[in-house]
């Protein structure tokens, strides 16, 4: 369970692209993509996700909800199995672990970059940090093909003096929302998250992505904020 507090706690900035889009085919998914990024400036709804091991481990399942403000504004909050609650306020990533009743606190600086996160929460500088190219083969989810795109990360690095940590992100279309998300980091280890219950552009109250550390807990990092 431990390795898999690990995993959930990098899994935010693996895991935060999965929002609708526009209506895509395998001709023009990237462009779908672009058009996205430029018309959606936030959303919520509800994940699924799912990590595997290259060495044919037992997967690891999660679930929970997300919201998001571009730029750099997210909520990311896991029910299952266990309850942890990851914020960014454009600033600060926080990091909430009930269980441990430890919070994580750390800038973002130019972390999302590279990033799954990059793409949703970031500029929207699809060009500048990624390659984008149609993938292939389609996939299936019930009965719906879905066209895919897939982002490498160029070698950029983060503000951490590292790389992204992945190979690459695949987005699944269904011909207009994005369905799925399939990520390979550098480890060999394949995250796949899927969406549902999404809503585009909702309006958000002013201190929704505003974290206020419980009293009496541990805080790793330094809460004030970058100047």
């Amino acid at each position: 369970m431990k390795g898999f507090r690990g995993a959930l706690g990098v899994g935010i900035f693996a895991v935060s692209l999965f929002l609708p889009a526009v209506s895509a085919t395998a001709a023009n998914a990237v462009d779908s993509l672009r058009q996205f990024i430029a018309s959606t400036r936030g959303a919520e709804g509800e994940f699924r996700q799912t990590v595997s091991g290259r060495e044919g481990q037992p997967a690891q399942q999660a679930s929970g909800k997300f919201s998001f403000a571009r730029p750099g504004k997210f909520r990311w909050e896991y029910d299952f199995p266990y309850p942890q609650l990851l914020v960014a306020d454009g600033k600060q990533l926080w990091s909430w672990d009930r269980d441990l009743r430890q919070v994580t606190v750390r800038p973002i600086g130019n972390a999302l970059g590279s990033t799954p996160a990059g793409i949703l929460f970031g500029q929207g500088e699809l060009e500048r940090d990624f390659i984008l190219e149609n993938a292939t083969p389609e996939e299936m989810v019930g009965s719906e093909k879905l066209a895919w795109v897939e982002a490498r990360p160029r070698q950029t690095a983060n503000n951490e003096g590292g790389s992204s940590g992945f190979q690459f992100f695949r987005f699944g279309f269904d011909g207009k929302r994005l369905q799925r998300l399939t990520l390979l980091d550098n480890f060999g280890q394949t995250t796949v998250i899927e969406f549902t219950r999404l809503r585009l552009n909702p309006t958000f109250s002013s201190n929704h992505f505003h974290f206020e550390p419980p009293a009496g807990v541990d805080i790793l990092g330094d809460p004030s904020p970058p100047q």
